[in-house]
């Protein structure tokens, strides 16, 4: 199978140079130092998985210079899918398809509207990596995995087939879901509140779940985001909050998420696509959001000053 990685970080680097290992043709769109690490080097994994190291990959600077493909993988932050989206035309030919990996809950939609419906399944996907130094990719907890599904419910031809592909790989595999909305609101649920809370706090989950009070703002985070969905339709439940909350006392005790890395290095984060997009979508379905509203305006000023918004000295 024929795949292009669309953004090849922590998340996307991972599961290129997994689905590499496997044999598969996989092109890696990059850019910066790390592209030119890439190119020098290859892409090496450091794995509680197994470690791998892809040599002589296929590395791209533009989109337009990747060749046709059957599956592509959009793996860029959330808030960059609107740059790169018009981009992707180029490889939207014959019967390929794109499957977004971002935490959030609306890249789906963005990619839709200009790709067209019948191009993009719905995606998510789990693991604890960061980019340790260009070219190398930590993975450091969570078992790596992929989930897809066809936003109409049911199984098909091309979810078999990209589950297919991944059955080979070491340390990560695919799943496919019957409700692929209420999954990526299920990992939603996760993720902005483990970003957001840890993020603010700027400590690891193993000090946030074992303190009491922290403990209690992550649960009041998630019960928050569970009212959310319910008023738009989709039903999250106790079961989700336990599946959520067995999952962070798993973690190991470091884990920290990407978005709370990010603002801990004064770098442009996912803030307005995980906390904002709760407080946003809150104030749409009249459902009250104090605990992720103070969140997200605690981290709104350090955002701003990452993004060049906002002069330091005032």
């Amino acid at each position: 199978m024929k795949f292009a990685i669309i953004g090849s970080g922590a998340v996307g680097g991972y599961f290129g140079a997994r689905l590499h290992e496997a044999g598969h043709t996989v092109y890696f769109l990059a850019r910066g130092s790390h592209l030119e690490a890439i190119r020098k080097n290859g892409i090496q994994i450091k794995s509680i998985a197994g470690d791998y190291k892809a040599l002589n990959v296929d590395s791209h600077e533009t989109v337009q210079t990747i060749p046709s493909v059957d599956v592509v993988l959009v793996a860029v932050k959330a808030w960059q899918v609107s740059e790169i989206a018009p981009k992707l035309k180029s490889l939207a030919k014959g019967s390929t398809y794109f499957v977004p990996l971002q935490n959030g809950v609306e890249a789906h939609g963005i990619l839709e509207e200009v790709l067209g419906k019948e191009r993009v399944l719905g995606g998510l996907c789990g693991l604890i990596s960061f980019i340790e130094k260009p070219g190398v990719i930590q993975h450091a907890g969570a078992e790596p995995y992929v989930t897809i599904g066809e936003y109409h419910g049911q199984s098909s031809s091309r979810t078999k087939a990209l589950q297919e592909a991944f059955s080979p790989c070491i340390g990560a595999k695919a799943n496919i879901s019957d409700d692929i909305e209420k999954s990526v609101w299920e990992k939603f649920l996760l993720i902005s509140a483990f970003s957001g809370v840890g993020a603010v706090t700027r400590v690891p989950i193993g000090i946030i779940r074992s303190i009491p009070e922290t403990r209690k703002l992550l649960d009041d985070a998630l019960k928050e985001v569970i009212q959310l969905a319910n008023a738009r339709g989709v039903k999250l439940d106790q079961i989700s909050l336990k599946k959520t909350w067995d999952f962070f006392d798993n973690l190991p005790p470091q884990g920290t998420a990407s978005m709370q890395r990010d603002i801990m290095d004064g770098k442009p984060s996912e803030l307005e696509s995980q906390t904002g997009t709760i407080v946003r979508y809150g104030k749409e379905s009249n459902v009250p959001t104090p605990i992720n509203t103070f969140i997200y305006n605690s981290l709104l000023p350090v955002e701003k000053i990452a993004r060049g918004l906002l002069n330091i000295a005032g």
